[in-house]
């Protein structure tokens, strides 16, 4: 069966800031195994009940249900925004902060459920998020999801206070940084939220809002690194669960988006260990 991640990453990386079970219980089954099921759940997109469970387990085989049931206790707990955390700050020196990229995504919801709307443009019900990547285009933060009825810029100050204080709390340093947005975000609120982290927006100059004073300039050299973040979103949609929101309910939806977050910093940092 294929892979997503081997079993002793998911062992030495995940599992341990992982919760287990209270009172002493022990699984009667490998939790490795568990969260290989969860990360091909995640890369393929299929139903639960077509999850291939008798494929993974070497011991005793759970039932989807099971399996369902860690993965849902551990998205309510918040577990996997707290295994990314953990995970970015010990590889932040693998990072590039020469420069970050912001973005915004649409994600169409199929099934409806939480923080879902009507997006015009995607002919549907989507999620709005606002993620930020560094400059090799490894995923660093993401926003509270809401209704894709929302804009980018929709309550943007306290966005980006959320998005540079999940930096922070991982021993990154946001003063100083040199952050890429598109013309969306050509906004009073965004530029001045950026000024009040002391972070510089190179923010395109969006012609609709006429013309433009002098004191804002455009870096264009910087600008054409935006193109990095692009790359970032092929990457996550590779997760087919990522790339379209099936689930119903915020947690679960955020779940998989910091399960893609770490599947994407552990392969490019185990790729340039053996590029060495």
């Amino acid at each position: 069966m294929y892979e997503v991640l081997d079993k002793d990453t998911i062992k030495s990386e995940i599992l341990p800031h992982l919760s287990v079970a209270k009172r002493g219980y022990v699984s009667k089954s490998d939790l490795v195994e568990v969260i290989q099921c969860i990360l091909y759940n995640l890369k393929t997109g299929c139903q639960w009940h077509m999850l291939p469970v008798s494929s993974f387990f070497t011991g005793r085989v759970l039932h989807y249900k099971t399996v369902y049931g860690h993965f849902r206790k551990w998205s309510r707990n918040g577990e996997w925004e707290k295994v990314w955390g953990i995970i970015l700050h010990r590889y932040r020196f693998f990072l590039d902060m020469s420069g970050v990229e912001l973005d915004g995504s649409h994600t169409t919801a199929l099934r409806g459920g939480e923080c879902c709307g009507y997006q015009g443009r995607k002919k549907g019900k989507t999620t709005n998020a606002i993620y930020i990547t560094d400059c090799q285009g490894i995923p660093l933060a993401m926003s509270t999801p809401v209704s894709g009825s929302h804009n980018d810029v929709y309550n943007i100050s306290e966005v980006l206070s959320e998005l540079f204080s999940g930096l922070n709390s991982s021993a990154l340093s946001v003063s100083g940084l040199f952050l890429n947005a598109d013309a969306g975000f050509d906004t009073e609120q965004f530029r001045r939220g950026c000024h009040e982290h002391e972070v510089f927006p190179n923010v395109a100059f969006n012609k609709r809002r006429g013309k433009q004073k002098e004191e804002k300039f455009l870096d264009e050299l910087l600008y054409s690194q935006r193109c990095r973040i692009e790359r970032t979103n092929a990457w996550m949609d590779s997760y087919r669960n990522v790339l379209n929101r099936f689930d119903k309910t915020l947690s679960s939806w955020k779940a998989w988006n910091y399960i893609a977050f770490i599947l994407i910093l552990l392969k490019k940092t185990r790729k340039g260990e053996k590029s060495r």
